[in-house]
């Protein structure tokens, strides 16, 4: 069964992610095709990128890269959950995808998207980029969320139609990456 990892890439105290990425966890799990690993990046409390050596070189020094890099080498497939700052998405996100790089390649991504009026667009948009440097392949579908705090309450976020609808075609398209990009995988 492939490796699902869910990444909450708010790292705020007061922040929605966390229940935005408990509704995606649960679905991915419910969904039964997927062995999924949660992380939650402030819980992860990976410092400013502190390797001395460029990722490339996978000459990690210390054990939380280390474990980091582990981590991610044996996931199949990710969906990261992130709000939009400022036009662009969470810096505790980037800071996680630039402490690696050969780990990511060749797996496929998904979003889970949040903020006010765009629903974290605009965010995704500055992802992407980033998302193809490091080999990541993204799904079409990707979930948005407008006006986020509207849909939670108790600390707990309920979905939409529309977004009952998208989550579990991103799952399927992860899936059907996953079924292609493996032997791609395999064969480094």
């Amino acid at each position: 069964m492939p490796q699902l990892m869910i990444v909450t890439g708010s790292v705020r105290p007061e922040r929605v992610g966390g229940a935005v990425a408990d509704w995606v966890a649960g679905v991915a799990e419910a969904d039964e095709r997927f062995a999924v690993d949660a992380v939650d990046l402030r819980e992860l409390a990976l410092p400013f990128m502190d390797e001395p050596a460029h990722p490339r070189k996978r000459a990690y020094v210390h054990p939380h890269t280390i474990s980091w890099s582990e981590r991610v080498d044996r996931t199949d497939a990710f969906v990261f959950v992130t709000p939009e700052y400022n036009y662009s998405y969470a810096p505790a996100l980037k800071n996680a995808l630039d402490y690696l790089m050969h780990e990511w390649a060749r797996k496929p991504v998904g979003i889970v998207s949040y903020g006010g009026l765009s629903g974290g667009t605009r965010g995704v948009v500055a992802l992407r980029p980033v998302l193809q440097a490091l080999g990541l392949v993204s799904t079409g579908a990707n979930v948005e969320i407008p006006y986020v705090s509207r849909q939670i309450a108790d600390g707990v976020f309920t979905p939409n139609d529309r977004q009952t609808t998208i989550l579990p075609v991103l799952l399927g398209e992860l899936a059907a990456l996953d079924g292609a990009l493996a032997p791609l995988r395999a064969a480094d």
